[in-house]
Protein backbone atom coordinates (compact mmCIF):
# COMPACT_ATOMS: atom_id res chain seq x y z
CA UNK A 1 0.00 0.00 0.00
CA UNK A 2 1.35 2.99 -0.67
CA UNK A 3 2.49 5.20 3.06
CA UNK A 4 1.07 8.68 1.36
CA UNK A 5 -1.95 6.99 1.22
CA UNK A 6 -2.09 5.17 4.63
CA UNK A 7 -1.57 8.38 6.17
CA UNK A 8 -4.26 10.83 4.28
CA UNK A 9 -6.68 7.86 5.35
CA UNK A 10 -5.08 7.89 8.87
CA UNK A 11 -5.77 11.79 8.64
CA UNK A 12 -9.39 11.71 7.68
CA UNK A 13 -10.02 9.36 10.89
CA UNK A 14 -8.68 11.54 13.26
CA UNK A 15 -10.70 14.72 11.62
CA UNK A 16 -13.54 12.84 11.67
CA UNK A 17 -12.76 12.21 15.46
CA UNK A 18 -12.59 16.13 16.13
CA UNK A 19 -16.08 16.85 14.66
CA UNK A 20 -17.25 13.86 16.49
CA UNK A 21 -16.42 15.34 19.65
CA UNK A 22 -16.42 19.16 18.50
CA UNK A 23 -20.14 18.74 17.50
CA UNK A 24 -23.21 17.56 18.89
CA UNK A 25 -25.24 15.53 16.26
CA UNK A 26 -29.19 15.40 16.39
CA UNK A 27 -30.02 12.69 18.04
CA UNK A 28 -33.52 11.81 17.16
CA UNK A 29 -35.10 11.61 13.86
CA UNK A 30 -36.67 14.46 14.60
CA UNK A 31 -33.59 16.26 15.46
CA UNK A 32 -32.03 15.11 12.14
CA UNK A 33 -35.07 16.76 9.88
CA UNK A 34 -34.81 20.11 11.30
CA UNK A 35 -31.19 20.26 11.04
CA UNK A 36 -30.99 19.04 7.59
CA UNK A 37 -34.26 21.17 6.24
CA UNK A 38 -35.12 23.73 8.94
CA UNK A 39 -33.65 27.57 7.79
CA UNK A 40 -33.11 27.47 11.98
CA UNK A 41 -31.52 25.01 13.24
CA UNK A 42 -32.64 24.88 16.58
CA UNK A 43 -35.96 24.48 15.88
CA UNK A 44 -37.20 20.87 16.49
CA UNK A 45 -40.56 19.40 15.69
CA UNK A 46 -42.26 17.62 18.95
CA UNK A 47 -44.17 15.05 17.89
CA UNK A 48 -45.53 15.28 21.50
CA UNK A 49 -47.20 18.56 20.92
CA UNK A 50 -48.39 16.84 17.24
CA UNK A 51 -49.88 13.30 18.50
CA UNK A 52 -53.14 12.70 19.92
CA UNK A 53 -55.43 10.31 21.59
CA UNK A 54 -58.91 9.27 20.68
CA UNK A 55 -61.04 7.47 22.88
CA UNK A 56 -64.56 6.46 20.24
CA UNK A 57 -67.54 5.30 21.88
CA UNK A 58 -69.98 3.54 19.74
CA UNK A 59 -72.95 1.22 19.14
CA UNK A 60 -72.18 -2.24 18.65
CA UNK A 61 -74.77 -4.57 17.26
CA UNK A 62 -75.18 -8.28 17.47
CA UNK A 63 -76.43 -9.06 13.78
CA UNK A 64 -77.92 -12.74 15.16
CA UNK A 65 -79.59 -10.57 17.42
CA UNK A 66 -80.31 -7.32 15.83
CA UNK A 67 -83.04 -5.75 18.57
CA UNK A 68 -79.70 -6.01 20.85
CA UNK A 69 -76.90 -3.56 21.11
CA UNK A 70 -73.61 -3.00 23.87
CA UNK A 71 -71.51 -0.25 23.54
CA UNK A 72 -67.78 -0.32 22.81
CA UNK A 73 -64.81 1.71 23.32
CA UNK A 74 -61.69 1.93 21.05
CA UNK A 75 -58.55 3.98 21.65
CA UNK A 76 -56.90 5.47 18.22
CA UNK A 77 -54.02 7.69 17.46
CA UNK A 78 -54.78 11.59 15.87
CA UNK A 79 -52.69 13.35 14.08
CA UNK A 80 -52.23 17.63 14.41
CA UNK A 81 -52.71 19.16 10.50
CA UNK A 82 -53.39 22.99 9.87
CA UNK A 83 -56.63 24.72 10.11
CA UNK A 84 -56.83 23.20 13.48
CA UNK A 85 -58.10 19.49 12.44
CA UNK A 86 -56.99 15.84 13.09
CA UNK A 87 -56.40 13.53 10.93
CA UNK A 88 -57.03 9.52 12.26
CA UNK A 89 -58.50 6.47 10.22
CA UNK A 90 -62.31 6.14 9.19
CA UNK A 91 -62.23 2.93 11.24
CA UNK A 92 -64.44 2.33 14.21
CA UNK A 93 -65.68 5.59 13.66
CA UNK A 94 -69.10 4.11 12.26
CA UNK A 95 -72.14 3.99 14.99
CA UNK A 96 -70.08 6.11 16.84
CA UNK A 97 -72.13 8.23 20.31
CA UNK A 98 -68.88 10.22 21.76
CA UNK A 99 -65.40 10.94 20.87
CA UNK A 100 -63.14 12.32 23.40
CA UNK A 101 -59.65 13.78 22.12
CA UNK A 102 -56.57 14.03 25.16
CA UNK A 103 -53.31 15.69 24.37
CA UNK A 104 -49.82 14.79 25.52
CA UNK A 105 -51.03 11.22 26.41
CA UNK A 106 -52.80 12.37 30.14
CA UNK A 107 -55.06 14.67 31.39
CA UNK A 108 -58.22 16.21 30.46
CA UNK A 109 -60.27 14.79 27.65
CA UNK A 110 -61.71 17.41 25.18
CA UNK A 111 -65.04 16.49 23.45
CA UNK A 112 -64.54 16.12 19.33
CA UNK A 113 -66.77 16.01 16.70
CA UNK A 114 -66.03 13.92 13.19
CA UNK A 115 -66.18 16.38 10.58
CA UNK A 116 -65.47 14.81 7.65
CA UNK A 117 -65.15 10.89 6.81
CA UNK A 118 -64.64 8.64 3.81
CA UNK A 119 -65.31 5.11 4.97
CA UNK A 120 -63.92 3.93 1.62
CA UNK A 121 -60.98 5.39 1.64
CA UNK A 122 -60.09 4.73 5.67
CA UNK A 123 -59.88 8.49 6.36
CA UNK A 124 -61.78 10.42 9.25
CA UNK A 125 -61.33 14.19 10.08
CA UNK A 126 -62.08 14.91 13.91
CA UNK A 127 -62.82 18.74 15.17
CA UNK A 128 -62.87 20.14 18.50
CA UNK A 129 -64.39 24.10 19.30
CA UNK A 130 -62.19 24.47 22.26
CA UNK A 131 -59.95 27.07 21.58
CA UNK A 132 -58.24 26.06 24.99
CA UNK A 133 -57.50 22.08 23.22
CA UNK A 134 -55.53 24.01 20.42
CA UNK A 135 -52.79 25.74 22.61
CA UNK A 136 -49.39 23.91 22.44
CA UNK A 137 -50.04 21.92 19.56
CA UNK A 138 -48.09 22.27 16.79
CA UNK A 139 -49.80 20.66 13.34
CA UNK A 140 -47.50 18.44 10.84
CA UNK A 141 -47.61 18.20 6.96
CA UNK A 142 -47.36 14.80 5.25
CA UNK A 143 -44.48 13.93 3.37
CA UNK A 144 -44.67 11.30 0.46
CA UNK A 145 -42.67 8.18 1.58
CA UNK A 146 -39.35 6.90 -0.75
CA UNK A 147 -38.60 3.64 -1.71
CA UNK A 148 -35.32 4.12 -1.07
CA UNK A 149 -35.98 4.42 3.26
CA UNK A 150 -35.21 1.33 4.88
CA UNK A 151 -36.00 2.36 8.56
CA UNK A 152 -39.50 3.76 9.82
CA UNK A 153 -40.47 4.49 13.20
CA UNK A 154 -43.88 4.02 14.57
CA UNK A 155 -45.24 6.34 17.34
CA UNK A 156 -47.80 6.51 19.62
CA UNK A 157 -48.86 7.14 23.00
CA UNK A 158 -48.85 4.42 25.38
CA UNK A 159 -49.40 4.52 29.38
CA UNK A 160 -49.25 8.36 29.18
CA UNK A 161 -45.63 8.19 27.21
CA UNK A 162 -44.80 8.51 23.51
CA UNK A 163 -43.29 5.21 22.72
CA UNK A 164 -41.62 5.06 19.68
CA UNK A 165 -40.66 1.78 17.69
CA UNK A 166 -38.61 0.91 14.99
CA UNK A 167 -40.29 -0.95 11.32
CA UNK A 168 -38.31 -2.07 8.12
CA UNK A 169 -39.26 -1.30 4.88
CA UNK A 170 -40.90 -4.35 3.22
CA UNK A 171 -43.01 -2.80 -0.31
CA UNK A 172 -45.47 -1.06 -1.96
CA UNK A 173 -48.14 -2.61 -2.44
CA UNK A 174 -51.65 -2.48 -4.04
CA UNK A 175 -54.60 -3.37 -1.64
CA UNK A 176 -57.89 -2.44 -0.11
CA UNK A 177 -58.34 -1.39 3.46
CA UNK A 178 -60.31 -2.79 5.95
CA UNK A 179 -63.34 -0.94 4.99
CA UNK A 180 -63.43 -0.86 1.32
CA UNK A 181 -63.55 -2.86 -1.83
CA UNK A 182 -61.60 -0.32 -3.25
CA UNK A 183 -57.70 -1.53 -4.02
CA UNK A 184 -55.33 1.80 -3.36
CA UNK A 185 -51.42 2.29 -2.81
CA UNK A 186 -50.45 0.97 0.26
CA UNK A 187 -46.86 1.17 2.14
CA UNK A 188 -45.93 -2.22 3.90
CA UNK A 189 -43.31 -2.11 7.02
CA UNK A 190 -42.28 -5.07 9.43
CA UNK A 191 -42.19 -4.44 13.27
CA UNK A 192 -42.79 -6.10 16.34
CA UNK A 193 -44.68 -3.70 17.89
CA UNK A 194 -47.88 -4.67 19.17
CA UNK A 195 -51.89 -3.97 18.86
CA UNK A 196 -51.44 -1.47 16.30
CA UNK A 197 -53.07 -0.24 13.37
CA UNK A 198 -55.26 2.57 14.61
CA UNK A 199 -53.66 5.70 13.24
CA UNK A 200 -50.64 5.75 14.39
CA UNK A 201 -48.16 8.28 12.81
CA UNK A 202 -45.10 6.57 11.19
CA UNK A 203 -41.95 8.42 10.82
CA UNK A 204 -38.79 8.28 8.12
CA UNK A 205 -36.40 10.62 8.03
CA UNK A 206 -37.95 12.75 10.40
CA UNK A 207 -41.27 13.38 8.35
CA UNK A 208 -44.67 12.03 8.51
CA UNK A 209 -45.41 9.54 5.68
CA UNK A 210 -48.45 7.89 6.33
CA UNK A 211 -50.47 6.39 9.12
CA UNK A 212 -51.20 2.68 9.54
CA UNK A 213 -54.54 0.55 9.61
CA UNK A 214 -53.96 -2.59 9.64
CA UNK A 215 -51.63 -5.00 11.54
CA UNK A 216 -50.99 -9.13 10.67
CA UNK A 217 -48.14 -10.49 12.76
CA UNK A 218 -45.14 -7.95 12.22
CA UNK A 219 -46.99 -7.14 8.69
CA UNK A 220 -47.94 -3.41 9.65
CA UNK A 221 -50.72 -1.67 5.95
CA UNK A 222 -49.71 2.19 6.06
CA UNK A 223 -52.28 4.73 4.40
CA UNK A 224 -49.02 6.31 2.66
CA UNK A 225 -49.33 10.23 2.05
CA UNK A 226 -49.31 10.09 -1.13
CA UNK A 227 -52.82 8.85 -0.97
CA UNK A 228 -53.86 11.04 2.05
CA UNK A 229 -52.81 14.25 0.95
CA UNK A 230 -54.47 14.84 -2.69
CA UNK A 231 -57.86 13.54 -0.56
CA UNK A 232 -57.39 16.34 1.69
CA UNK A 233 -56.44 19.03 -0.93
CA UNK A 234 -59.24 17.86 -2.93
CA UNK A 235 -61.65 17.79 0.07
CA UNK A 236 -60.68 21.57 1.10
CA UNK A 237 -61.28 22.78 -2.50
CA UNK A 238 -64.65 21.27 -2.58
CA UNK A 239 -63.56 18.76 -5.66
CA UNK A 240 -63.55 15.49 -4.22
CA UNK A 241 -65.84 13.10 -5.11
CA UNK A 242 -65.47 10.16 -3.12
CA UNK A 243 -63.24 6.84 -4.45
CA UNK A 244 -63.90 5.57 -8.24
CA UNK A 245 -62.77 1.97 -9.23
CA UNK A 246 -62.10 -0.22 -11.64
CA UNK A 247 -65.30 -2.31 -12.19
CA UNK A 248 -64.71 -4.74 -14.78
CA UNK A 249 -62.91 -8.02 -13.94
CA UNK A 250 -59.49 -9.25 -15.92
CA UNK A 251 -56.78 -11.91 -15.39
CA UNK A 252 -52.94 -12.08 -17.10
CA UNK A 253 -52.70 -12.70 -20.48
CA UNK A 254 -50.03 -15.18 -19.77
CA UNK A 255 -51.43 -17.75 -22.63
CA UNK A 256 -49.66 -17.29 -25.52
CA UNK A 257 -52.65 -19.56 -27.52
CA UNK A 258 -55.38 -16.57 -26.27
CA UNK A 259 -53.31 -13.88 -27.53
CA UNK A 260 -52.87 -15.64 -31.01
CA UNK A 261 -56.85 -16.06 -30.88
CA UNK A 262 -57.29 -12.62 -30.59
CA UNK A 263 -54.65 -11.32 -32.97
CA UNK A 264 -52.09 -9.51 -30.86
CA UNK A 265 -49.54 -9.13 -32.74
CA UNK A 266 -45.54 -8.40 -31.45
CA UNK A 267 -44.36 -9.42 -27.74
CA UNK A 268 -47.23 -11.05 -24.96
CA UNK A 269 -48.52 -7.41 -23.25
CA UNK A 270 -51.68 -6.23 -21.45
CA UNK A 271 -54.45 -8.35 -19.65
CA UNK A 272 -57.65 -10.03 -20.81
CA UNK A 273 -60.66 -7.96 -19.77
CA UNK A 274 -62.95 -11.78 -18.89
CA UNK A 275 -66.00 -9.44 -17.17
CA UNK A 276 -67.68 -6.10 -17.34
CA UNK A 277 -70.69 -5.61 -15.21
CA UNK A 278 -73.89 -4.39 -16.12
CA UNK A 279 -74.40 -0.83 -14.74
CA UNK A 280 -77.96 0.74 -14.97
CA UNK A 281 -78.26 3.75 -16.85
CA UNK A 282 -73.93 3.20 -17.76
CA UNK A 283 -72.61 1.13 -20.80
CA UNK A 284 -68.88 0.41 -20.47
CA UNK A 285 -66.63 1.25 -23.49
CA UNK A 286 -64.97 -2.49 -22.70
CA UNK A 287 -66.08 -5.52 -23.35
CA UNK A 288 -64.95 -9.76 -22.93
CA UNK A 289 -62.06 -10.54 -24.81
CA UNK A 290 -60.81 -7.10 -24.99
CA UNK A 291 -57.00 -6.93 -24.06
CA UNK A 292 -56.25 -3.88 -22.11
CA UNK A 293 -52.96 -2.32 -23.03
CA UNK A 294 -52.70 1.17 -21.83
CA UNK A 295 -54.15 3.02 -18.61
CA UNK A 296 -53.67 6.71 -19.09
CA UNK A 297 -50.51 6.02 -20.92
CA UNK A 298 -48.88 3.69 -19.00
CA UNK A 299 -48.25 -0.22 -20.77
CA UNK A 300 -50.08 -2.66 -18.45
CA UNK A 301 -47.57 -6.09 -18.74
CA UNK A 302 -48.67 -9.57 -18.63
CA UNK A 303 -49.10 -9.71 -14.99
CA UNK A 304 -51.46 -6.65 -14.92
CA UNK A 305 -48.57 -4.18 -13.52
CA UNK A 306 -47.47 -0.96 -15.06
CA UNK A 307 -44.34 0.76 -14.21
CA UNK A 308 -45.42 3.29 -11.47
CA UNK A 309 -42.30 6.34 -11.28
CA UNK A 310 -42.62 7.11 -7.58
CA UNK A 311 -43.09 3.25 -6.70
CA UNK A 312 -41.97 0.58 -8.64
CA UNK A 313 -43.98 -2.13 -10.13
CA UNK A 314 -48.13 -1.92 -9.05
CA UNK A 315 -50.89 -3.26 -10.20
CA UNK A 316 -53.10 -1.39 -12.98
CA UNK A 317 -56.02 -1.12 -10.24
CA UNK A 318 -53.90 1.71 -8.57
CA UNK A 319 -54.24 4.08 -11.51
CA UNK A 320 -58.51 4.35 -10.67
CA UNK A 321 -57.08 5.78 -7.70
CA UNK A 322 -54.14 7.70 -8.82
CA UNK A 323 -54.85 11.45 -8.48
CA UNK A 324 -58.46 10.35 -10.34
CA UNK A 325 -62.64 10.79 -8.24
CA UNK A 326 -65.12 8.66 -8.98
CA UNK A 327 -66.62 10.33 -12.68
CA UNK A 328 -63.29 11.05 -13.59
CA UNK A 329 -62.24 9.61 -17.22
CA UNK A 330 -59.68 7.18 -17.85
CA UNK A 331 -58.06 6.79 -21.13
CA UNK A 332 -58.05 3.27 -22.37
CA UNK A 333 -55.91 1.85 -25.07
CA UNK A 334 -57.27 -1.41 -25.96
CA UNK A 335 -56.62 -4.29 -28.65
CA UNK A 336 -60.58 -5.09 -30.08
CA UNK A 337 -60.75 -7.31 -33.34
CA UNK A 338 -57.42 -7.35 -34.45
CA UNK A 339 -56.56 -3.52 -34.07
CA UNK A 340 -55.85 -1.19 -30.83
CA UNK A 341 -58.12 1.05 -30.16
CA UNK A 342 -58.28 4.00 -27.85
CA UNK A 343 -61.61 4.42 -25.85
CA UNK A 344 -62.55 6.48 -22.48
CA UNK A 345 -63.75 4.62 -19.08
CA UNK A 346 -65.49 6.87 -16.40
CA UNK A 347 -64.81 5.46 -13.02
CA UNK A 348 -68.01 4.16 -11.02
CA UNK A 349 -68.46 6.14 -7.67
CA UNK A 350 -67.42 3.29 -5.19
CA UNK A 351 -70.88 2.34 -3.27
CA UNK A 352 -71.13 -0.16 -0.84
CA UNK A 353 -74.80 -1.13 -2.39
CA UNK A 354 -73.24 -1.88 -5.90
CA UNK A 355 -73.68 -5.51 -5.45
CA UNK A 356 -76.56 -7.74 -4.78
CA UNK A 357 -75.47 -8.33 -0.75
CA UNK A 358 -74.33 -4.49 0.53
CA UNK A 359 -70.42 -4.93 1.85
CA UNK A 360 -71.53 -2.83 4.40
CA UNK A 361 -73.78 -0.94 6.45
CA UNK A 362 -72.11 2.31 8.50
CA UNK A 363 -73.61 4.19 10.69
CA UNK A 364 -77.21 2.80 10.19
CA UNK A 365 -78.94 0.11 13.69
CA UNK A 366 -79.35 -3.14 11.60
CA UNK A 367 -83.20 -3.57 10.23
CA UNK A 368 -85.57 -6.78 10.97
CA UNK A 369 -89.21 -7.80 11.30
CA UNK A 370 -90.42 -10.72 13.83
CA UNK A 371 -93.99 -12.05 12.34
CA UNK A 372 -95.13 -14.48 14.84
CA UNK A 373 -91.85 -15.26 15.81
CA UNK A 374 -90.02 -15.88 12.09
CA UNK A 375 -87.05 -13.14 11.97
CA UNK A 376 -86.78 -11.75 8.50
CA UNK A 377 -83.56 -9.75 8.01
CA UNK A 378 -81.90 -7.76 4.64
CA UNK A 379 -78.64 -10.29 3.68
CA UNK A 380 -75.45 -8.02 3.93
CA UNK A 381 -72.25 -8.68 4.32
CA UNK A 382 -72.16 -7.64 8.48
CA UNK A 383 -74.55 -10.60 8.94
CA UNK A 384 -72.32 -13.00 6.99
CA UNK A 385 -68.95 -11.61 9.00
CA UNK A 386 -71.12 -12.88 12.19
CA UNK A 387 -69.11 -16.15 10.84
CA UNK A 388 -65.68 -14.76 12.20
CA UNK A 389 -62.85 -13.64 10.46
CA UNK A 390 -62.71 -16.35 8.03
CA UNK A 391 -66.53 -15.59 6.97
CA UNK A 392 -66.07 -15.95 3.21
CA UNK A 393 -65.25 -19.72 4.13
CA UNK A 394 -66.97 -20.69 7.49
CA UNK A 395 -70.49 -18.49 6.14
CA UNK A 396 -73.45 -20.90 4.36
CA UNK A 397 -72.64 -21.14 1.11
CA UNK A 398 -76.04 -21.09 -0.36
CA UNK A 399 -75.70 -17.58 1.10
CA UNK A 400 -72.45 -16.24 0.20
CA UNK A 401 -73.11 -17.24 -3.61
CA UNK A 402 -75.11 -14.15 -3.67
CA UNK A 403 -72.19 -11.84 -2.66
CA UNK A 404 -71.23 -11.41 -5.41
CA UNK A 405 -74.20 -11.05 -7.59
CA UNK A 406 -75.30 -8.14 -9.21
CA UNK A 407 -78.32 -6.54 -8.34
CA UNK A 408 -81.28 -5.42 -10.54
CA UNK A 409 -84.40 -3.78 -11.06
CA UNK A 410 -86.13 -6.54 -10.53
CA UNK A 411 -83.90 -7.82 -7.30
CA UNK A 412 -81.84 -4.59 -5.80
CA UNK A 413 -81.35 -6.51 -2.35
CA UNK A 414 -82.68 -9.73 -0.84
CA UNK A 415 -84.52 -10.53 2.34
CA UNK A 416 -83.54 -13.43 4.79
CA UNK A 417 -85.31 -15.93 7.19
CA UNK A 418 -82.84 -15.38 9.79
CA UNK A 419 -84.04 -17.56 12.52
CA UNK A 420 -87.04 -19.12 14.16
CA UNK A 421 -87.98 -17.82 17.77
CA UNK A 422 -90.22 -20.66 19.09
CA UNK A 423 -93.78 -20.65 19.77
CA UNK A 424 -96.73 -22.78 19.25
CA UNK A 425 -97.67 -20.46 16.29
CA UNK A 426 -94.63 -21.34 14.28
CA UNK A 427 -94.53 -25.07 15.18
CA UNK A 428 -92.98 -27.39 12.53
CA UNK A 429 -90.61 -24.16 11.12
CA UNK A 430 -89.04 -23.52 14.66
CA UNK A 431 -85.54 -25.23 13.07
CA UNK A 432 -85.53 -23.30 9.43
CA UNK A 433 -82.62 -20.81 9.37
CA UNK A 434 -80.42 -18.54 6.62
CA UNK A 435 -83.13 -18.73 3.76
CA UNK A 436 -83.59 -16.12 1.24
CA UNK A 437 -87.27 -15.05 0.91
CA UNK A 438 -88.80 -15.19 -2.88
CA UNK A 439 -92.17 -14.05 -2.57
CA UNK A 440 -94.80 -13.49 -0.02
CA UNK A 441 -98.56 -13.90 -1.30
CA UNK A 442 -97.20 -13.45 -4.23
CA UNK A 443 -95.30 -10.57 -4.10
CA UNK A 444 -91.63 -10.73 -5.26
CA UNK A 445 -89.54 -9.55 -1.78
CA UNK A 446 -86.31 -7.26 -1.79
CA UNK A 447 -86.76 -5.64 1.26
CA UNK A 448 -88.33 -5.65 4.95
CA UNK A 449 -91.34 -2.66 3.83
CA UNK A 450 -92.59 -4.78 1.27
CA UNK A 451 -92.29 -7.75 2.55
CA UNK A 452 -94.57 -6.08 5.58
CA UNK A 453 -96.94 -5.06 2.91
CA UNK A 454 -97.29 -8.05 1.28
CA UNK A 455 -98.00 -9.57 4.83
CA UNK A 456 -101.51 -7.68 4.81
CA UNK A 457 -102.94 -9.55 1.67
CA UNK A 458 -102.88 -13.33 2.72
CA UNK A 459 -104.34 -15.41 0.57
CA UNK A 460 -107.17 -17.10 1.66
CA UNK A 461 -106.81 -16.34 5.30
CA UNK A 462 -103.35 -17.42 5.19
CA UNK A 463 -99.69 -16.12 4.79
CA UNK A 464 -97.76 -18.15 2.01
CA UNK A 465 -93.77 -17.39 2.32
CA UNK A 466 -91.95 -18.73 -0.67
CA UNK A 467 -87.59 -19.49 -0.49
CA UNK A 468 -85.23 -19.24 -3.28
CA UNK A 469 -84.61 -22.86 -4.31
CA UNK A 470 -81.88 -24.21 -1.74
CA UNK A 471 -81.55 -27.89 -0.35
CA UNK A 472 -84.39 -26.75 1.85
CA UNK A 473 -88.28 -26.07 2.67
CA UNK A 474 -89.30 -23.99 -0.41
CA UNK A 475 -92.63 -22.42 1.14
CA UNK A 476 -94.20 -22.46 4.43
CA UNK A 477 -97.77 -21.12 5.45
CA UNK A 478 -99.16 -19.71 8.45
CA UNK A 479 -102.55 -18.52 9.85
CA UNK A 480 -103.08 -14.89 8.96
CA UNK A 481 -105.33 -14.36 11.88
CA UNK A 482 -103.04 -15.90 14.71
CA UNK A 483 -100.24 -13.55 13.53
CA UNK A 484 -100.59 -10.52 15.44
CA UNK A 485 -101.05 -12.39 18.73
CA UNK A 486 -98.21 -14.99 18.22
CA UNK A 487 -95.98 -11.58 17.64
CA UNK A 488 -96.92 -10.40 20.94
CA UNK A 489 -96.38 -13.17 22.82
CA UNK A 490 -93.00 -14.11 21.04
CA UNK A 491 -91.66 -10.78 21.66
CA UNK A 492 -93.01 -10.37 25.73
CA UNK A 493 -91.41 -13.86 26.14
CA UNK A 494 -87.66 -12.92 24.78
CA UNK A 495 -88.38 -9.57 26.01
CA UNK A 496 -87.81 -7.64 22.44
CA UNK A 497 -88.80 -4.34 22.70
CA UNK A 498 -90.03 -3.61 18.96
CA UNK A 499 -91.18 -6.07 15.99
CA UNK A 500 -89.18 -4.27 13.49
CA UNK A 501 -86.70 -1.57 12.79
CA UNK A 502 -86.75 -0.06 9.55
CA UNK A 503 -83.88 2.55 8.18
CA UNK A 504 -85.21 5.40 6.18
CA UNK A 505 -83.97 5.23 3.20
CA UNK A 506 -84.06 1.16 3.53
CA UNK A 507 -80.34 0.01 3.14
CA UNK A 508 -78.84 3.10 1.34
CA UNK A 509 -75.23 3.74 2.54
CA UNK A 510 -73.05 6.52 0.55
CA UNK A 511 -69.13 6.81 0.38
CA UNK A 512 -68.49 9.91 2.16
CA UNK A 513 -70.31 11.10 4.82
CA UNK A 514 -70.02 14.67 5.70
CA UNK A 515 -71.08 15.59 9.05
CA UNK A 516 -70.89 19.17 10.11
CA UNK A 517 -70.02 20.00 13.80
Amino acid sequence: MNPNRRFQQYSGIFAIAVMIQSTSPPTNAAERESANTAPDRSTRLNWERAVVLLDVTRKQYDYFQPWSKRTKNTIKMGLVLEGQEILTTADQLFDRTLVRVQKGGRGRWFNGEVSWLDYHANLAIVSLTDASFWQDLRPVQLRDPSPNTESFQITRWREGKLETRKAEFTQFSVDNGPLSFVPHVTLEISSEIQSTGWGEPVIADGRIVGITEQQAGTKCTVIPASFIRPILEARQKGSYRGLGYFDFYWQPAENPASLSFLKLQGEPRGVLVIEVPSRPGQESPLKPRDILLQVDGFDIDIQGDYDDPNYGHLSLENLATRGKWAGDDVKLKIWRDGKAQDVTYRLPKAEYSSTLVPDAVYDQEPEYLIVGGLVFQPLTDAFLQGWGADWKRRSPFRLYYYNNQEPTRERPALVLLSQVLPDIYNLGYQDLRHLVVDKVNGQKISRLPELREALRKPINGFHQIQFMESDSLRRLVLAADEQEQATRRVLQRYGIVKDHFFATPPSTNTTTAAVSP
